[in-house]
């Protein structure tokens, strides 16, 4: 086998390779020498967007996380609007997806504050919620949230469109 002189079995009853130095300078010259004659210009790395989720049920949470990253975003979680205003903060996102009734600050709470915030007013928030009566969506909507989406029709491809069109 290349690179590898032989094994030996360790104190703790694990399998160590022991590696054939030689074997191992040879194979990574050869590999540079691949590499150089291979080289081509690094193209730019994609900018992953980033995505706040707050969200206090621990099921909702880890399902929106999945979701979302599965699709390709970066996510971090809060645990509710206090915790994310103190996130937000701390740390830039592309765009914010957010419950409506959580302890110590909702929702539409966090969502006006990121409003009333001079560096966070143009964050896109999207509010995903139980709450589907119309005087509801009016309220997201005065308080200035993106997207109003009432889990009871929730579906996964309409909360990544929605993400997609918003950062």
């Amino acid at each position: 086998m290349r690179n590898v002189l032989g094994g030996t079995i360790l104190g703790n009853g694990d399998i160590a390779p022991i590696l054939n130095v030689a074997d191992l300078l040879k194979s990574a010259v050869t590999l540079a020498a691949r590499a150089g004659a291979q080289a081509r210009p690094a193209e730019p790395q994609a900018v992953v967007p980033s995505v706040l989720v707050v969200e206090d049920s621990i099921t909702a949470r880890g399902l929106l996380r999945s979701i979302l990253e599965s699709a390709g975003y970066r996510v971090k979680t809060a645990v509710d609007g206090l915790d994310a205003w103190a996130t937000l903060n701390l740390e830039s996102f592309d765009i914010v997806v957010s419950d409506i009734e959580m302890p110590r600050m909702n929702g539409f709470d966090l969502t006006a504050r990121i409003r009333g915030h001079r560096t966070l007013s143009e964050l896109p928030v999207v509010l995903i919620t139980a709450l589907r009566l119309a005087r509801d969506r009016e309220r997201g909507a005065d308080v200035g949230a993106n997207a109003y989406i009432v889990k009871g029709g929730f579906e996964q491809g309409a909360l990544l469109e929605t993400v997609k069109r918003l950062v």
